[in-house]
Formats: C-alpha cells, structure tokens, sequence
C-alpha cells in the first residue's frame, strides 16, 4: 500500500472489477487515456486479464487501484514495461471517476508511483505516452516533473482524426541542462550539402 495526501494505491484487486469495466468502456475517458482504438471490454475478457496479472512474474507490472478516504474505487494506475538494465518504466494511470478530476488527485498519484519507483524499485527513469490533444495531461505530468522527450507526429488516429503520440518522463537524478554540449564544435557546421561545395 503505498499511502498520498489524497489517495491510498492497494494492489489491484477483484472487488474492483465492475467499476472497472465501466472506465474501461466509457469511450470519453478512453479517448483521453489511450492512444489504441476505443473497442469494447467485455467482461469476462477483464477478468481474464486480471487473472493473467495474478499468474504473471511479480516484477513485470505493479497495477495498483486508487483509493480515496472511505476506500472508494476512483481509477487504477500501473508501473510497467520495466527494463531492469537501462533502469526504466512506463507509468499508466486512468482516473475514471469524474467527481474527482481537476483537483489534483491525478498529481498526488503520480509522484507516489515515481518515488515508489525511484525508491523501492531503483528506476533512474519513468516514462509515459500521451495524446498530443490531450494538453491537460501534458500540463499535469509536466508539474509531476515530467518533461516531453519525443513526439511522434500524427502517429495516432483518434476521435476521427490523427494526433500526435507525445513521450515525457521524469529522470531521478535530473539530466544537466546541455547533455552532451562539450561535444558541439565552436565554428559553423555546414546544414546541407551546398553549403559543403
């Protein structure tokens, strides 16, 4: 259990199924959360996938249910695709419930997942997708420390049109400002290959 100023994260658990596949099948919130095309979840294919999550190795994926006061069941998020060599992971999070948007719940689970990782799990980095339209996200993980590291342009198609694929992460030990700027040569470089002539 890994407890927040507003959220408790608890390993996934069965109780939260059926609140799941709502968020699961609300083509808003997918449109907002996923850069796969919306299809139906039936039920038994969630269960399915959760039954798979209980029999998969331990380190693979840390899925978790977000709890506020009470133990209401508002989303679920997730640490996976790690790579124990480079010291990464992707981070996923889906607040479904709306009563709970905009007043920084979304925020206080995203840094309990990065410092959990950072702390327990020794990532050095954590990285995350989102849909370039969705600036709302962009700006929220930017305030997690998170910084945009690539945009895939129009890589996706979503709501009837294509969207950008933006990649942000957050680093442990932050990157210096100029990486890699001892290497850059003081003259002019030509840009093409008139300039060479």
């Amino acid at each position: 259990m890994l407890k927040g100023d507003k959220v408790i994260l608890r390993p996934f658990k069965r109780e939260y199924l059926d609140k799941y596949f709502d968020y699961r099948n609300d083509v808003e919130l997918q449109l907002l959360a996923s850069s796969d095309a919306v299809l139906p979840m039936e039920y038994e294919r969630l269960v399915a996938v959760f039954e798979d999550h209980l029999k998969a190795d331990r380190n693979a994926i840390a899925w978790f249910g977000i709890e506020v006061q009470g133990g209401r069941f508002i989303g679920q998020c997730l640490l996976h695709n790690f790579d124990y060599t480079a010291g990464t992971c992707e981070l996923g999070i889906t607040i479904g419930d709306r009563d709970y948007w905009g007043q920084g719940y979304g925020k206080d689970v995203v840094r309990l997942l990065v410092k959990y990782a950072f702390r327990l799990r020794n990532m050095r980095k954590v990285w995350l997708t989102t849909n370039g339209s969705n600036q709302r996200a962009q700006r929220s993980f930017a305030k997690c420390g998170f910084v945009e590291e690539g945009r895939l342009r129009n890589h996706i198609w979503l709501d009837g049109k294509y969207d950008d694929l933006v990649y942000m992460a957050a680093h442990r030990d932050p990157l210096p400002d100029s990486v890699g700027s001892e290497d850059q040569p003081t003259e002019d470089v030509p840009t093409n290959a008139e300039d060479e002539a």
